[in-house]
């Protein structure tokens, strides 16, 4: 039951981050960009300190999901807040001059690339594991329908019989479902240790071992 309710919870983790991370990564890149673009012009700084905002957004995002996934609890760092005296300019610039939001901003960089491969990892492995094993109820259409020429059982010499078709791909799905759960927590684990990194902050004496996190 707990291997179940790990791997949903690291498939929940990989499948809905992905477009999550989509929309943080492009207006990341947008806000730096039209932010140093017009900094001159003064009015990119508030632009920058916005793009800062709203990486704290999608920080805390990230966060919310990152416990489900290391196992363990994590707190967000420290956010210095502008001070009861700041005039306006302060209080807008304020996002901007937090340690934490360099970090913010970098993460939604860096986990894009992280986000892809752990999503599509997770799906094919999935799509394999259900089209595989159940095969056998609609892998007789598919051979009636195009026949076994040029599919992998074929080129690979277990001949061009309807057992034979129907067999391969189910052994194919049952390998895929074998392997289904440490895949799925790998794509998971290395997206979420760099969130982990660069966003949060361990409560002391809660954090387990890798070795136990992955049993």
């Amino acid at each position: 039951m707990r291997t179940l309710q790990r791997l949903r919870a690291d498939s929940r983790y990989t499948i809905i981050g992905f477009p999550t991370s989509i929309a943080s990564f492009s207006l990341t890149i947008a806000g730096v960009a039209a932010g140093i673009g017009s900094a001159v012009a003064f009015v990119g700084l508030p632009i920058l300190s916005g793009t800062a905002a709203m990486g704290r957004r999608f920080a805390d995002l990230e966060r919310s999901s990152i416990a489900s996934v290391v196992d363990h609890p994590v707190e967000s760092p420290a956010y210095t807040e502008a001070p009861s005296w700041a005039g306006w300019f302060r209080r807008v610039m304020n996002p901007l001059l937090n340690g934490q939001a360099g970090l913010d901003l970098l993460h939604a960089v860096l986990s894009f690339p992280l986000a892809i491969v752990s999503f599509v990892l997770t799906v094919t492995w999935w799509a394999g594991t259900v089209l595989g094993l159940t095969f056998p109820l609609y892998g007789w259409i598919l051979f009636n329908t195009i026949g076994p020429e040029g599919s992998l059982p074929a080129l690979l010499g277990f001949g061009g019989g309807l057992a034979g078709y129907v067999i391969f791909n189910t052994v194919v799905g049952l390998l895929f479902a074998i392997t289904l759960v440490p895949v799925v927590r790998l794509a998971a684990l290395v997206r979420a240790s760099l969130g982990e990194a660069l966003l949060t902050r361990a409560v002391h004496g809660t954090r387990p071992s890798r070795v136990a996190m992955a049993a």
